[in-house]
C-alpha cells in the first residue's frame, strides 16, 4: 500500500533555495556570487534567500531595518545582474512589525516630536494604554493585569524603549524585540547649564560618570559628594546624552505605515524579488484586551492588505510564524492559500536520526500531503533550531497534542545542548522564563558532527514536499562558533551558526566528500523533473524510510536505514537509471 499526493508544479517547485547573508562568503555579495559561479555549484540553486543586511540596517543582524535601499557596503547593482545571469531568483524579507530607531521616520519623530509627520507612525506605549492601566514611578503605564497577562513576550520586562525628546521629555515606545542603549561620555561643557554648580566640581562629576560608563555600571548609586544636590540634573544630562538602537514597533493603524509598505514592495520587486518573507507579521496587529501575537480578526485583515499589494507586484508571500503545533496556526495560514515555513522539520529530522524511527516524521509528511500545504522547509537557518513549534497546546479547554511529546522535545534539546548548543527563552510579563523557544547550534553540531547523519538529513529534506531552503554553513558542515556566540551580546546565541567563510574555506570545503555529496543531491533536487510530479510514501518498517517521486518517466527514490544512516537514491536521467549510494 502507499499514500499519494499530486504535487502541483505551480505550488510546489523543485528548485532549491540558498540561504545566506550578503557577506556570509568572503566580505561582500560579490564573493558569494563567485562561489556560485564555480563548476561545483552549477545547477545547484534556483533561488537565493538573501538576509536583510542586503538593505541598510543596524541591529539584530539585519532585522532592524533603517531603509530598504541597497547596503552599498555589501551589495552592488552588478551583483543583481550577475544573479540574474545565473538564473537565480531572489527572496527577501519585509520586517512588517518594526523599523530601526535610526530609520528616517523615527529620527524625524525624535527631532520634531508632536509636530512630526510620523508622530503616529510608531506606538507610544503610554498613549496606547491610557485608561487601561496605572502609571508607575518611572513614568510608564503598567497595563491592567488581565491585559498584561495576554501579552506574548520575546524578552524579559515590558516591551518598551524609553527615548528622550529635545524638549526634555522621556517617552516609552513599543519595542517587542531587541534594543541596545549606549551612554556617551560627558564633558564639562555638558554641565554648563546646571545653576550653582562650581567649576571645581565639574571635573570630579565627569570623572565619576565616565568611569561608570566605561565599566557598564549604573548611575543611580553614584556618590557625587558635595555635588549630590545636583544629582537629578546630572543624571538627566547623562540620559539625554545616550544613544539608542532598537526595533521600534510600527503603528499599523497609521495610513503612512501602509504607504511605506506599498513603496517597499515596489522597491524589492525592482531588485528582483520573487518571494517575500513577512517577518514578525503576527506581532503587527495590537489591540487593548487582545494578545499582541496573531490576534484575530485583525491579523488576518492586515495579511489580506499585504496580499493585495503583493499580487500587484507579482510577489509570492511567505508569512513567518513560530507557534506551537497544537495551536494549528500553520493550518489556518495554509488554508488561506499562503506558503508556510516548515519549522517542524528541523526538530523532527533530529528526532528521526537520533532515535532511528520514522513515526513522527511520517505523521507530519502525511499531513502536508493530505491537506495540500505549500511549504518552504529547512534544516539550519540564520536563526535557531525550533523546539517550541513541535509542542502541543491547550485550546479552549482541549489539549491538542504536538508532533512530539514534551519528553521527546526535551531529549532533543538536551542532546543539542550537550553538544554545545545555546538556548533562547520566552518570558512572562514579570520577566520570568516560561518556555524554551529554540536551540542555537549549527545543524552539523546538533547531529554530533556526524557527516553521515548530516548527509542523510539533507537527503530527507530534499525528498520532502515543499521548496528546500539550504543554509550556506550546513553545506560546508560548519561547526558551532563559540567565540562568536560569546562576543555577540544579548543576541550572541544566534552567532553560533553564522560563521563567515573565506574563499579559502570554500576551496578547502570543496575537497571534502560531505560537501560534494550534498551538492550532488541538491543538484538532483534542483534539476530533476521527478520532483514536480507525484510523491509516494511507501510503507516500511519503523527504522526505514522510502520516498518516491514520479513524473511520467522521471523518477527519484530515497531508501534509507534510520538506524545505520546508510541510504540510496535511485533516479532516472535522460531515461537512464542511475544510483547514489551513501
Amino acid at each position: 500500500m502507499s499514500k499519494e499526493n499530486i504535487a502541483n508544479s505551480k505550488n510546489i517547485g523543485n528548485g532549491v533555495m540558498l540561504n545566506a547573508y550578503p557577506d556570509s562568503i568572503g566580505t561582500r555579495l560579490h564573493d558569494l556570487i563567485e562561489m556560485l559561479e564555480k563548476p561545483e555549484f552549477k545547477d545547484v540553486f534556483s533561488l537565493f534567500y538573501v538576509l536583510p543586511t542586503f538593505f541598510n540596517s543596524d541591529l539584530d543582524r539585519g532585522f532592524s531595518i533603517i531603509d530598504y535601499n541597497l547596503n552599498k557596503d555589501l551589495v552592488s547593482e552588478a551583483d543583481l545582474k550577475a544573479l540574474n545571469r545565473l538564473n537565480i531568483k531572489l527572496k527577501f524579507d519585509i520586517v512588517l512589525n518594526h523599523l530601526s530607531v535610526v530609520s528616517p521616520q523615527f529620527q524625524d519623530l525624535l527631532k520634531h516630536g508632536d509636530d512630526s509627520k510620523f508622530k503616529d507612525f510608531f506606538i507610544n506605549w503610554n498613549e496606547f494604554w491610557t485608561g487601561n492601566g496605572q502609571m508607575d514611578g518611572n513614568g510608564v503605564i503598567i497595563p491592567k493585569e488581565e491585559y498584561l497577562n495576554k501579552l506574548f513576550m520575546r524578552k524579559s520586562g515590558l516591551p518598551i524603549l524609553k527615548v528622550f525628546f529635545p524638549d526634555g521629555t522621556e517617552k516609552p515606545y513599543w519595542n517587542t524585540f531587541y534594543q541596545q542603549i549606549g551612554y556617551n561620555k560627558i564633558t564639562p561643557k555638558d554641565l554648563v547649564g546646571i545653576k550653582g554648580l562650581l567649576s571645581g566640581q565639574v571635573s570630579s562629576i565627569c570623572d565619576k560618570v565616565n568611569a561608570a560608563i566605561k565599566i557598564g555600571e549604573g548611575f543611580n548609586d553614584l556618590d557625587f559628594d558635595d555635588s549630590n544636590q545636583f544629582k537629578s540634573e546630572i543624571l538627566q544630562i547623562v540620559n539625554r546624552n545616550r544613544s539608542y538602537l532598537g526595533q521600534m514597533d510600527v503603528n499599523a493603524k497609521s495610513p503612512l505605515v501602509w504607504d511605506f509598505y506599498e513603496e517597499t514592495l515596489e522597491k524589492v520587486k525592482d531588485f528582483g524579488c520573487k518571494i517575500l518573507r513577512l517577518d514578525a507579521f503576527a506581532y503587527l496587529h495590537k489591540e487593548v484586551g487582545q494578545s499582541n501575537f496573531f490576534n484575530k480578526p485583525g491579523t488576518w485583515e492586515y495579511l489580506k492588505r499585504i496580499k493585495q499589494m503583493a499580487q500587484k507586484n507579482d510577489l509570492m508571500l511567505l508569512p513567518e510564524i513560530h507557534a506551537e503545533y497544537g495551536l494549528h496556526l500553520h493550518e489556518e495560514v495554509a488554508a488561506e492559500g499562503y506558503y508556510i515555513y516548515d519549522f517542524f522539520l528541523p526538530g523532527l529530522t533530529i528526532h528521526t536520526l537520533e532515535n532511528g524511527t520514522n513515526k513522527a516524521l511520517l505523521v507530519w509528511v502525511n499531513e502536508i500531503l493530505v491537506k495540500g500545504y505549500k511549504t518552504v522547509n529547512m534544516l539550519g537557518c540564520h536563526d535557531g533550531i525550533p523546539v517550541l513549534d513541535l509542542k502541543g497546546k491547550e485550546v479552549n479547554g482541549v489539549y491538542n497534542r504536538g508532533l512530539l511529546l514534551d519528553k521527546e522535545i526535551e531529549d532533543i534539546m538536551n542532546t543539542i545542548m550537550e553538544r554545545g548548543g545555546r538556548v533562547k527563552n520566552l518570558y512572562d510579563p514579570s520577566g520570568k522564563k516560561i518556555s524554551y523557544y529554540q536551540v542555537n547550534a549549527t545543524f552539523f553540531s546538533a547531529l554530533g558532527e556526524n557527516e553521515q547523519k548530516l548527509l542523510l538529513a539533507r537527503a530527507i529534506q530534499l525528498f520532502m514536499p515543499g521548496i528546500p531552503q539550504v543554509w550556506y554553513l550546513d553545506i560546508f558542515a560548519g561547526k558551532n562558533d563559540y567565540e562568536a556566540a560569546d562576543k555577540g551580546g544579548d543576541a550572541g546565541h544566534k552567532e553560533i551558526n553564522r560563521t563567515t567563510l573565506t574563499m579559502q574555506d570554500v576551496e578547502q570545503g570543496l575537497k571534502r566528500d560531505v560537501v560534494l555529496n550534498q551538492l550532488s543531491i541538491i543538484r538532483l533536487r534542483n534539476t530533476s523533473k521527478a520532483f514536480m510530479g507525484t510523491v509516494t510514501i511507501n510503507e516500511t518498517p519503523e527504522s526505514e524510510l522510502d520516498i518516491l517521486w514520479t513524473n511520467n518517466s522521471d523518477k527519484a527514490q530515497l531508501k534509507a536505514n534510520l538506524k545505520t544512516h546508510i541510504f540510496t537514491i535511485n533516479y532516472t536521467q535522460n531515461g537512464i537509471a542511475k544510483s547514489m549510494v551513501y
